[in-house]
């Protein structure tokens, strides 16, 4: 990724945090493997400060949309606090296979990890860390497919994921919790649509909007989605 391709995903700037819209099939960090992260490129978002910006939180790999970074430690520290504690609203928009049958909804199902070795996969344990989503139906497409806007009142690892599939309404894309296959599916269908962050005291919270990525674009339409209402 170029320097002007990562400023072209820059959606917002402050003295405190950045937000930028991270591409779906690229890790946010490098893992112990290695290989290529986004933050590698974090670089041409300096903007004139000795040190690049870090992550104040993560996506998976295959989540696409906003990402918070905070410009300096003082920053990080704060962001750090307000995700901790709750403060930062997320909405995320997914297609799912099937769905509710009501409009709307919250689901409260306990997760833990399914494996201490693998520690980012997840599973439905009645004795696990509180979990809870609510979500809102946007739309349904007629031949199986709903589009729904999450919320996930908890940060727990690949909560949206696993809280879709128990509810029987398995995010498309999903080689992992859902029903697609490991090599040659659609990619999944998730994306961090919104976020809001009360980084300021004295100003009102800054909310961000990531546009709709390539990949869920043909989804969404049939789902009832008006790209010009991007």
């Amino acid at each position: 990724m170029t320097a002007e391709e990562m400023l072209a995903r820059l959606l917002y700037r402050d003295v405190m945090m950045l937000v930028v819209d991270k591409p779906a099939g690229l890790a946010v960090h490098r893992g112990p493997n290695g290989g290529e992260a986004f933050e590698d490129y974090f670089g041409a978002l300096r903007f004139g400060l000795p040190r690049a910006p870090a992550l104040a939180h993560r996506l998976d790999r295959d989540t696409s949309g906003c990402l918070v970074l905070g410009r300096h430690r003082k920053a990080l520290a704060l962001l750090g606090k307000l995700f901790k504690n709750g403060k930062v609203e997320k909405t995320y928009w997914a297609v799912v296979e099937g769905g509710p049958d009501a409009d709307e909804g919250r689901i409260e199902i306990a997760l833990s990890k399914r494996d201490e070795s693998r520690g980012w996969w997840m599973k439905a344990d009645p004795h696990g860390l509180p979990s809870a989503t609510t979500w809102k139906v946007m739309g349904r497409d007629g031949s199986g497919h709903t589009w729904l806007a999450l919320e996930p009142l908890t940060g727990r690892t690949h909560q949206l994921r696993v809280h879709c599939a128990e509810m029987g309404f398995p995010i498309v894309g999903d080689s992992v919790y859902g029903n697609a296959p490991r090599n040659g599916g659609p990619p999944l269908h998730l994306h961090a649509r919104e976020v809001t962050v009360p980084i300021s005291k004295n100003k009102p919270p800054v909310t961000v909007t990531a546009p709709v990525p390539e990949h869920m674009r043909e989804l969404l339409s049939a789902c009832g989605w008006k790209a010009e209402a991007q």
